[in-house]
């Protein structure tokens, strides 16, 4: 194996970051990714300028980008400066960007003191850990997040790359079947829908859920977490739930190894439906743990020849017996698919993704924007992410602080509700007292009968049958289509527009004389229009501005 390329430059000694150079502005160190397959790049040129806004420096290794289609030149324009080769990049640098874990070639030349931000993995990395530690480097693994924090979804890397992974899962399961994913009636016969079973519907299997549903296949998904069965309605697809009651909810927004009881069930549900389904794309992974098996052999004997398994835990032993990593294979006419790069297929826009996650990260370590770091162990989401600080191991970390529940004040003594039903009283009215107010009011309907004018009766008919009609009506919309204030403004323009067309309109069958309006009449009827239509069109403009936040 050859190692000049990564061999330390002559003459050069490592020593750690000392006060005056940690003053100034860091460089920020982006290799090549040296894993095979590997065609992401850890930082993009439109990250890199930002990273320059922040007072860093940054070096990006020749060729880092060009698997993802972003060339030398893109770098150097956005201010990075382009080194001919990895072993300039690793010593020099203060802060490396990495998407992969390093290689041990590549963890003896980082320059001790160093600060690698990259997925390290140091449940599965143990030798790993020791050796970043025996460099005194301080070290973050992005894929140790602390999810279930709000404030760390900007930074959480696992997530982009997961959705990305699901996206292309369903690509590749596509470029394997041999027919549409969605059903089709042609002049040469009907062609039914694909159907596809997605087992884990985490963030990778919600992605393929919406990918298939939207590509017109049958989806179906299982999770032993039952909170994600809306979410996977909500995709399109149909949540299969297994006949045994467990909660599967784990730490970090992840599932828990569960009961043999359980696996039984989940087995028995998952021969069914891989004698069903056509396509199968399995997501189950624990962390820390190896990939749980479950489909099994005699599940592939099971499907119909031409179906397709897309096992996107292959890279840790998979979820089928029979996978192969980073290969296709064909067993019992079954296309099972392992690769380990799903993500890397999708190069330019991963990269993209995982370079926003890590500038970020940048910007909680550099809050004061003057190029220099700040890894506060108080803070539960750079604690967490901190697995070595300056050579030491400090993982795992702790669980991350949620804060008490503020203690309820007690509320205030209320007064005694002053005897009567005046304002504020909460007492239901008496049997006596309701009898009172609608003896008030039918004296107050009767005397309008008797002294006012018959076309004052007609309208005032029309007044509250228009009242009662809007408040039964429109007030009774669906808050998630309308809020109660707008059911109670429409409602009341309504009526206001309706009385207002009367007026201004009036019916001409007496003569023209009797019924016109007179012209302070008409002058209100025509400003009430004007106002009631600035308030509908104007609710109508804002509602679409609002509806259009929410667009894609």
């Amino acid at each position: 194996m050859q190692t000049d390329v990564l061999a330390e430059p002559a003459g050069e000694t490592r020593v750690a970051a000392t006060p005056e150079r940690a003053s100034q502005p860091l460089l920020i160190g982006v290799p090549k990714e040296t894993a095979p397959l590997e065609k992401r790049v850890a930082t993009v040129p439109e990250v890199v300028e930002k990273l320059v806004k922040l007072g860093f420096r940054v070096a990006v290794q020749s060729g880092a980008g060009d698997a993802a289609n972003f060339a030398d030149d893109t770098y150097r324009a956005a201010g990075a400066e382009v080194l001919p080769t990895a072993a300039e990049v690793w010593s020099r640098s203060d802060m490396v960007f990495k998407v992969r874990a390093p290689s041990p070639d590549e963890v003896r030349l980082l320059r001790e003191g160093a600060t690698l931000i990259s997925f390290i993995w140091p449940a599965q990395n143990p030798e790993l850990m020791q050796q970043l530690a025996a460099r005194r480097a301080t070290v973050l693994a992005i894929d140790s997040l602390p999810r279930q924090l709000s404030r760390a979804q900007k930074m959480d890397a696992l997530t982009s790359m997961a959705g990305i992974s699901g996206y292309r899962a369903v690509i590749e399961a596509a470029n394997a079947f041999g027919r549409f994913f969605n059903g089709q009636i042609t002049a040469a016969g009907k062609i039914p829908p694909a159907k596809v079973f997605i087992a884990g519907a985490g963030v990778a299997g919600l992605a393929a859920i919406g990918t298939a549903a939207n590509l017109g296949a049958i989806v179906r998904a299982n999770d032993t977490r039952a909170e994600v069965a809306d979410q996977v309605v909500s995709l399109g697809g149909e949540f299969v739930k297994v006949d045994y009651e467990e909660e599967g909810s784990g730490g970090g927004g992840y599932a828990k190894v569960m009961s043999e009881g359980f696996q039984q069930a989940q087995r028995e549900m998952y021969a069914k439906q891989a004698r069903e389904v056509d396509i199968i794309i399995t997501t189950a992974l624990i962390p820390g743990k190896p990939a749980p098996k479950l489909i099994t052999a005699d599940m592939v004997k099971s499907m119909k020849p031409g179906s397709v398994i897309v096992d996107m835990a292959a890279e840790q032993g998979g979820n089928c017996e029979l996978t192969v990593p980073n290969e296709a294979v064909v067993r019992h006419g079954v296309t099972i698919i392992g690769y380990t790069d799903l993500a890397s297929r999708l190069a330019k826009q991963s990269s993209t993704l995982y370079s926003t996650n890590l500038l970020r990260l940048t910007e909680e370590l550099c809050k004061t924007k003057d190029g220099v770091i700040d890894v506060n162990m108080e803070d539960d989401a750079i604690r967490g992410l901190t697995v070595i600080k300056e050579g030491g191991i400090t993982w795992p970390p702790p669980p991350p602080k949620i804060p008490a529940a503020a203690p309820q004040a007690k509320p205030a003594a209320m007064p005694p509700a002053p005897k009567g039903h005046g304002h504020g009283s909460s007492e239901p009215m008496s049997a006596k007292s309701l009898a009172i107010v609608f003896g008030v009011g039918a004296l107050l309907f009767l005397l309008v009968g008797l002294y006012a004018p018959a076309s004052f009766l007609s309208h005032f008919t029309v007044f509250v049958l228009a009242c009662f009609v809007g408040y039964m009506v429109v007030w009774n919309v669906t808050p998630s289509l309308h809020t109660p204030l707008m059911s109670v403004t429409n409602a009341i323009s309504s009526i206001i527009a309706i009385g207002a067309l009367i007026q201004v309109a009036p019916p001409l069958t007496g003569g023209d004389a009797v019924n016109r309006p007179n012209a302070l009449i008409l002058g209100l009827a025509v400003f009430a229009l004007a106002l009631t239509a600035v308030n509908m069109f104007g609710g109508f403009a804002v509602t679409r501005r609002m509806l259009a936040m929410f667009r894609k």
